[in-house]
């Protein structure tokens, strides 16, 4: 089994078809199986029925997990990140669009570097605008100008450095990483229900020696829906504000991640000299 993709749904009746078409035509390309799992986090739209017809379409190829409720992004994409056969693991968004030619470009990526664990596309919106799809380490001021002045911040980003380029995380609409990963770090903490899980289970690569890279030369379509921006309180930003304080606790910083980044050197140098090697 070459590459599992793992879609997480919620309510995602308007995204789910588009999604899971482009992902059965971009493992066209690719000359080993395939296997995709589709984990409904609880929806309470048609989502549930659309993803049993496209079940029907693919019985082979698509393993749909329902969950009862919404058990946020970790613990739901966890339960088919342990099920998962594939040497390669695709994490994405029911809002992402995978053009044909991305899988076989990352998947080079991957395979070229050895260091590398996880590799993340240059993400666009449906209109083509760019998206700020990875970032710096977050900080209590690197979160409240993201909050202010996203779309300033991605204009900014429009112009990106060709060529494979190690970032501090890719948000977790689309990654692709190594099977590797998934045994030395055990999947995502479930202790984040919703984010900034991205940024720690990047931050935990990293750390484990490994390297996160950016393949700018690849691109999905990314139809953010950003539910935690969606007014200032609503559950989402709560769990948001949560997920920041357990992620600072974790890291040890609040204002400033030079420590984090210094106990990811000292990994790094170390995997370098040969005492530690990834996924070992």
């Amino acid at each position: 089994m070459l590459v599992t993709a793992v879609i997480l749904s919620f309510n995602s009746e308007a995204y789910i078809q588009a999604c899971l078409d482009s992902v059965v035509a971009a493992f066209q390309p690719l000359e080993d199986k395939c296997e995709i799992y589709i984990v409904d986090n609880g929806s309470t739209d048609s989502s549930r029925g659309l993803i049993e017809d496209l079940q029907r379409i693919h019985p082979n190829l698509i393993r749909p997990i329902f969950n009862a409720r919404n058990l946020g992004t970790t613990v739901a994409r966890n339960l088919a990140l342990k099920q998962a056969r594939g040497r390669y693991l695709l994490v994405v968004d029911s809002d992402v669009v995978i053009p044909e030619n991305t899988l076989p470009v990352l998947i080079a990526a991957l395979e070229a570097d050895p260091a590398c664990g996880l590799v993340a596309p240059r993400l666009v919106y449906p209109d083509g605008r760019p998206q700020l799809s990875v970032d710096r380490f977050p900080s209590i001021g690197r979160k409240i100008a993201r909050f202010l002045f996203l779309r300033r911040i991605e204009r900014a980003k429009a112009t990106q450095p060709d060529g494979p380029q190690p970032v501090d995380y890719a948000i977790s609409a689309f990654w692709l990483f190594r099977r590797e990963i998934l045994s030395r770090l055990g999947g995502l903490d479930e202790r984040f229900f919703y984010a900034p899980e991205d940024a720690d289970f990047c931050a935990s690569i990293w750390l484990s020696g490994w390297r996160v890279v950016y393949v700018s030369q690849a691109h999905a379509i990314h139809d953010a829906r950003e539910l935690s921006r969606r007014g200032i309180f609503n559950r989402f930003t709560l769990h948001h504000l949560v997920g920041l304080g357990r992620y600072f606790l974790k890291h040890r910083y609040l204002f400033s991640p030079r420590g984090l980044t210094r106990r990811i050197a000292k990994a790094q140098n170390a995997r370098a000299s040969g005492d530690a090697t990834p996924g070992t």
